[in-house]
């Protein structure tokens, strides 16, 4: 099929145009610098010949539905929506620098860890979703773009439906991705609804940890007859890798079982599956990001007037110090307990989207919670309710002021000694324990290599060996008081290469 040449990038004010990103069925993609303020910005346009009163419309609860959910971390940003002079419906979202997942799967194998994360992450996209009564109907590789810092954004919500609607429940086949597409997409008046989201986001996990779409399989037809039989009839296949514990490939089974029923009844249940996994693999595990509503419930404070009450902080745990900063941003962490186009098809580069200040804020947010809160030694002195009638602290009648009083724990000293000696695949690594006044354990982290991303701890051992087959490995190894939890500062964990 001939691709056709793209649309000409349209003129809006206050942007200035740099390139084209991608191209789809209904719209283009393309690189715009906005002015003021001064970012790039990927610019989503409706093709002239879309422009019809349905296309309008859906572009509309495109915008509509994004905007209600572009706040998550990981679903991207909606800027601005308009249209322009010469009547072409247009979105402004963040830029994605990075490729999207259908890029990085068909190109570099992905680590365990990794994968781990990006499906916690998207859960929790997908959750948010869900809560809002927005069902995604298009989950997969193209679909989930890569931030500047890392992170998967989910985006794409063109044949996005309300939960509950006439076109949520029917059989409309508004649009599909086959390969990643549940069972019940393919028969006429089967309902299609949270379930549906989940297999999708099961088969999309299962393809980057594969380097496949679940049931294609290497040396035989992979037409689109041939994929929809296999989806109905044919049991999940082994993905294929050593490093894939049987544990992760009986979730991933369930999340894209044949009957609605039968998978995890929601993208948490799923994330918290995917938890157990990370546990299993002494992994540190992904916080799950969803809308934290119990402010919503909390008894309205009376109106004190001239009073000020200066509330009490409580320590926080060191492993839970990515969940307080995210509590803080107004996301709780859930990892304990429970329309209008197809996405362009990239020209060259596939566009992702950069971290806006949103995301920006939330890395400060955390560096600044976890300066603070370095073991779970962290303790504050409360004070009690002050009025205009008490006496202050300042005031000599009054109490004795006593200032806050902030213990933070020593941070333990890096390994010593850290050597990497590689024969073929195998790399072992080991380190001395350093002088420490309390008991060590020990953590590494791949920092280049297939694996890299994958951070586990190995309690005392001074060794480990791995199995990767990169050219060039690097690890980096760092100590843990094992009273405190204190961690020595990654700037003193030595590297080491092979």
């Amino acid at each position: 099929m001939t691709r056709r040449p793209p649309s000409e990038p349209p003129a809006i004010p206050g942007y200035s145009y740099e390139r084209l990103l991608g191209s789809g069925g209904f719209a283009d993609v393309f690189l715009y610098r906005q002015l003021m303020p001064r970012r790039e910005v990927a610019v989503k346009a409706l093709l002239a010949s879309a422009v019809t009163p349905e296309g309008r419309e859906q572009f509309t609860a495109e915008a509509n539905l994004m905007a209600q959910l572009s706040t998550h971390p990981s679903i991207v940003t909606i800027f601005h929506a308009d249209t322009t002079a010469d009547g072409r419906p247009y979105l402004v979202m963040e830029y994605c620098p990075r490729p999207n997942l259908s890029v990085r799967y068909r190109n570099e194998r992905l680590g365990v860890a990794e994968c781990l994360r990006i499906a916690v992450r998207l859960a929790g996209a997908v959750e948010t979703a869900h809560r809002a009564g927005i069902l995604h109907r298009d989950i997969k590789p193209a679909n989930v773009l890569t931030t500047a810092y890392g992170w998967p954004a989910l985006t794409d919500f063109g044949i996005s439906v309300a939960t509950g609607t006439p076109a949520a429940a029917d059989g409309e086949q508004a649009g599909m991705s086959i390969p990643w597409a549940a069972p019940e997409f393919f028969a006429e008046d089967a309902p299609r609804g949270v379930a549906a989201d989940v297999y999708a986001l099961a088969a999309t996990i299962y393809t980057l940890l594969a380097g496949r779409s679940p049931f294609e399989l290497p040396g035989r037809p992979n037409t689109a007859l041939d994929l929809i039989t296999r989806i109905e009839r044919d049991p999940v296949p082994p993905i294929g890798r050593d490093d894939v514990p049987p544990s992760l490939e009986a979730v991933l089974a369930r999340g894209m079982a044949k009957e609605p029923a039968r998978r995890f009844g929601s993208a948490a249940e799923l994330a918290r599956a995917i938890h157990q996994i990370e546990q299993e693999l002494h992994l540190t595990p992904t916080s799950l990001d969803v809308p934290d509503t119990s402010w919503m419930e909390a008894p309205s404070a009376p109106d004190d007037g001239d009073r000020t009450r200066v509330r009490s902080i409580s320590s926080v745990p060191a492993g839970l110090r990515d969940d307080a900063a995210t509590r803080l941003r107004g996301v709780t962490s859930a990892q304990a307990s429970p329309p209008g186009f197809a996405d362009p098809e990239p020209a060259g580069e596939h566009p992702g989207e950069e971290a806006p200040t949103r995301r920006g804020a939330r890395t400060a947010l955390v560096a600044g919670v976890a300066a603070l809160v370095v073991a779970g030694a962290v303790t504050v002195v409360t004070y009690g309710a002050l009025n205009a009638d008490d006496p202050g602290p300042d005031d000599p009648s009054g109490p004795t002021y006593v200032p806050p009083t902030v213990t933070v724990a020593q941070e333990p000293p890096a390994p010593e000694a850290v050597s990497l000696v590689r024969e073929g695949e195998q790399v072992q690594v080991s380190w001395a324990v350093p002088e420490h006044e309390r008991d060590l354990e020990f953590a590494y982290e791949v920092t280049e290599g297939s694996l890299e991303g994958e951070y586990r701890t190995v309690g005392g051992a001074t060794e480990v060996t791995l199995t990767d087959d990169a050219e060039r490995v690097c690890v980096t190894v760092s100590s843990i008081d094992a009273e405190t939890r204190a961690v020595s500062p990654a700037a003193d964990n030595p590297e080491e290469c092979a």
